[in-house]
């Protein structure tokens, strides 16, 4: 089931079962509790990300080859970090390059899976962890790359984590209907051009390691995302590097999942 959060022609935000681009039905229920058909249909005016993420964690290195792009030793334990949940945008919603980029823009893509937790997870066996995952969407997660290395004292979480860079969606596919989540193929397209392609298989911790890893000592709240790092292909580290700019379009597609579509815009009063 695809499942959608979306506002309705009168302004309101329903969860729904999507049907096709116009048209949602309802659904009863919760992530935590399960989602539940009324029947009833409704108009969609507009997506918006699937989930209202209690937590963004993030995993980088995941890839060999990203790895490898960046001079990186493939890591012995998941590279962790987090973004803020101010940082989640919508499916078809602009990506607004920060104006503190004073350089010059130094925004790059990152197609990624992303992984919603269903039920509290806390030290969850590796064989078990699947039995926790809610369900499967797209990820961009979008790194201002001058603040992620540089200018953020170290730490990710600056550079990871400015408004609208963490777009999710289209939907949610439910967890039963994606058996093997090590067996997606991943595209990440910047105007059309294929920047990123792999398979799901290629990661060097599964979703079921990363789950178990996390959950150490570690309460994973029902809604909790999962951002599964990134393959090979992101533009920092092509020759010449490729930065996002204005009026760019970035896809991120994942079979069995969908499209996840974002244009690239600088802020309202700087237009």
């Amino acid at each position: 089931m695809k499942v959608i959060r979306f506002e309705t022609q009168d302004g309101h935000v329903r969860t729904g079962r999507f049907i096709d681009p116009a048209c949602a039905e309802i659904l009863d229920g919760t992530i935590a509790d399960g989602f539940s058909p009324t029947g009833r249909t409704e108009g969609i005016a507009r997506l918006l990300a699937p989930v209202l993420p209690s937590d963004i964690f993030a995993i980088g290195f995941n890839y060999l080859e990203h790895a490898r792009e960046t001079a990186s030793a493939p890591p012995e334990y998941p590279v962790l970090f987090m973004k803020a949940t101010s940082s989640l945008n919508h499916p078809f919603a602009d990506i607004v390059l920060p104006t503190c980029e004073t350089r010059g823009p130094e925004t790059d893509f990152e197609g990624e899976l992303a992984v919603v937790i269903g039920r509290t997870a806390k030290d969850v066996p590796e064989e078990d962890a699947l039995s926790y995952v809610a369900g499967y969407t797209c990820a961009n997660d979008v790194s201002a790359r001058r603040w992620q290395k540089h200018a953020g004292g170290g730490q990710w979480i600056r550079g990871k984590s400015f408004d609208t860079f963490c777009p999710l969606g289209p939907w949610m596919v439910t967890a039963d209907e994606i058996d093997n989540p090590q067996a997606l193929q991943l595209t990440t397209r910047l105007n059309g051009e294929r920047m990123q392609h792999s398979c799901t298989s290629s990661m060097i911790f599964s979703v079921a390691a990363l789950i178990a890893y996390i959950s150490r000592d570690t309460t994973l709240r029902p809604g909790t995302v999962i951002l599964t790092g990134t393959p090979e292909g992101v533009g920092f580290t092509r020759e010449p590097r490729v930065f996002l700019k204005p009026g760019d379009e970035v896809c991120v597609t994942i079979d069995r999942i969908g499209t996840l579509r974002n244009t690239v815009r600088v802020p309202r009063n700087t237009d």
